[in-house]
């Protein structure tokens, strides 16, 4: 057993299915549409990188995301989770999640996950009025996320549903809607996520050519809010600029992310970070089987940052869960004190109501959630 700190060895494992349907417009991730006849090369590649651990892993978290991972076949999804419990051990009371859409699931698919360990899925729902799932040029419609739904908790309790807002053409009446559609689902788990146009995209395209307006800053701030409003109301708690939960349901996985710890990476595109290095995997799938099943390396991207470039990311990344900094943590994790890093921009942005500090700890306040990336900014 590794006895290192989090922040140096992994104790969460993220694998990377690239396979889609279709490429949404909004989407930026690395995915393979339209060649559905490599899966059962991707999965041998996966298999030969895992090899590569040398020894099975202990973890406490296993996230299998996209891409689709609901799109492959039973066949394949069964090949690949023995393939994954293999070489990733999970701890008792570990999380093992995976992304799906409403739209590529079905009973068969879910007894397999149930049935080789799944204890989390993740449903990317976006919306449930159709106008804004074609904007977001999503395949599903809504009657399909119900029935999803459905099919999951008949073996699967812990359930997180995905929604976008800030989409073209979006009210709050709309949003307030799909909040209620969402709540109504009994999730355990909420992501909302204001939706962003990241080059080179098809949404970013259309924006570009005029061919639709985004929504203004203030519009999906009020969008932002209303959500805050209704769902720490429905009893979530916000515990990540993004993320709302049920007591007990805050995602293991991405709590590792938010800490700024370390993680493994598998997979096209997939980015690893171990022992203070940050590496990426190649995003051309060709590249990535050619280099793999030859038996080289497929990382397309290394670094090593030093020591107060990781103490400025991790003050970056934690402060935006709801607990924020905590100094001591902070000192013990990047051997650097906060308040030397930033210390006198923390006294404007409290002074400003943006952040709270109570001594221990440095945190957003609700005024620092809508502008946090300013203020994370200004902290830098």
């Amino acid at each position: 057993m590794n006895v290192l700190p989090p922040w140096q060895w992994p104790r969460a494992a993220y694998i990377h299915i690239p396979f889609c349907a279709h490429h949404c417009g909004y989407c930026d991730f690395a995915i393979a549409v339209g060649q559905d006849e490599q899966i059962d090369a991707y999965l041998d590649a996966l298999a030969l990188e895992l090899q590569t651990l040398g020894t099975p892993q202990a973890v406490r978290s296993i996230f299998l995301g996209g891409g689709t991972p609901s799109h492959l076949n039973c066949a394949q999804l069964e090949r690949l989770l023995v393939l994954v419990r293999r070489w990733l051990l999970l701890e008792a009371q570990g999380e093992f999640s995976i992304e799906v859409n409403p739209d590529s699931m079905d009973e068969a698919k879910v007894k397999v996950l149930a049935d080789h360990g799944i204890t989390r899925v993740s449903l990317g729902a976006q919306s449930f009025h159709p106008h804004l799932l074609q904007v977001l040029e999503r395949l599903h419609g809504p009657d399909q996320v119900a029935r999803a739904v459905e099919w999951v908790r008949q073996r699967i309790v812990n359930l997180s549903v995905d929604l976008i807002f800030g989409a073209p053409g979006q009210t709050v009446a709309d949003w307030k809607s799909d909040l209620d559609r969402v709540l109504a689902l009994e999730p355990t788990h909420l992501s909302t996520y204001g939706l962003t146009y990241e080059k080179g995209t098809p949404l970013w395209k259309q924006r570009e050519r005029g061919l639709l307006v985004a929504l203004d800053e203030e519009s999906e701030w009020q969008l932002y809010r209303e959500a805050i409003d209704i769902l720490e109301e429905a009893g979530f708690e916000h515990y990540e600029i993004s993320n709302f939960a049920r007591a007990g349901y805050r995602s293991v996985h991405n709590q590792v992310y938010w800490a700024n710890e370390a993680y493994f990476g598998f997979g096209m595109g997939a980015a690893r970070y171990v022992l203070g290095r940050r590496e990426t995997n190649t995003r051309d799938l060709r590249t990535y089987l050619r280099k793999i099943l030859a038996g080289e390396s497929a990382i397309f991207q290394s670094e090593e940052l030093g020591e107060e470039e990781r103490a400025r990311e991790t003050l970056a990344i934690q402060l935006r869960r709801a607990e924020g900094i905590a100094r001591c943590r902070f000192r013990l994790q990047t051997g650097r004190e906060l308040d030397e890093l930033a210390g006198e921009a923390i006294r404007r942005q409290v002074e400003l109501g943006l952040l709270r500090d109570e001594g221990e700890t440095v945190a957003l306040t609700r005024s620092g959630k809508y502008v946090a990336d300013a203020v994370i900014e200004r902290l830098l």
